[in-house]
């Protein structure tokens, strides 16, 4: 740093004395132009060495500055690019989450996916009444069935529900109760006023998302690992 300081003093006392030297003739018109060319140069030479002495002093504070705001430029950019795309990058979001997490749903538009869990069943996470109740698929049930929990955390009136559809579970044959569910959503779908039965109490261990949510969409099906739902447009 000092060496730089002291070639700046040197090269900035060479030059004004250069344009001092330029100035001394005894011809009129020559000692005029010169004159006014050695003030031009000694400006300049004032100007190159003020301008070097700066940028010696500091080089170190500008580099840090010109970082900084270099890191912020890049930070504005990464965040413009990112609220630009925000809706691509959420669902690609979702699309990794539901990998990794049995039962998320990955929407894309009117289209889930959900991913098989490992025991081979397809986990959903479903919202009923707008109360999350974890689901299994279960293409044998004819309708959707809540236990007696999952119908209380609803909001559905289980104390006072008739049970008189006869239904067979894993423990047998039990009775459960008709019910209109408000909104049923699975990711992006949402299916309202969809037929429902409520097992009664201590009869059912899972909830089983059936036909009668089934063939309210467009279309549905499984392809290797991943259960596919389609709404209507």
């Amino acid at each position: 740093m000092s060496r730089r300081l002291l070639w700046s003093l040197i090269v900035g006392a060479a030059i004004a004395v250069a344009a001092l030297i330029a100035s001394n003739d005894q011809d009129a018109i020559t000692k005029l132009l010169r004159h006014d060319m050695s003030g031009l140069i000694l400006k300049i030479a004032i100007v190159v060495f003020a301008a070097g002495l700066i940028l010696v002093l500091m080089r170190e504070r500008l580099s840090k500055a010109l970082e900084a705001a270099l890191f912020w430029v890049v930070v504005g950019l990464v965040l413009a690019v990112a609220y630009s795309y925000r809706f691509e990058l959420r669902d690609a979001g979702d699309r990794v989450l539901a990998e990794f997490i049995p039962g998320r749903a990955a929407s894309h538009g009117r289209t889930v996916e959900i991913v098989r869990g490992q025991g081979g069943d397809f986990s959903v996470h479903t919202s009923i009444n707008g109360a999350r109740i974890p689901m299994v698929l279960d293409t044998g049930a004819t309708s959707l069935v809540l236990t007696a929990d999952a119908a209380k955390a609803a909001g559905l009136p289980v104390e006072v529900l008739a049970y008189t559809v006869n239904v067979e579970t894993a423990n047998g044959r039990t009775r459960a109760a008709p019910v209109t569910l408000d909104r049923v959503a699975v990711g992006g779908l949402t299916e309202r006023a969809v037929p429902a039965l409520v097992a009664q109490a201590g009869q059912l261990k899972t909830n089983l998302l059936g036909m009668s949510f089934l063939n309210r969409l467009e279309s549905w099906e499984v392809r290797g690992d991943k259960l596919r739902l389609r709404g209507h447009p």
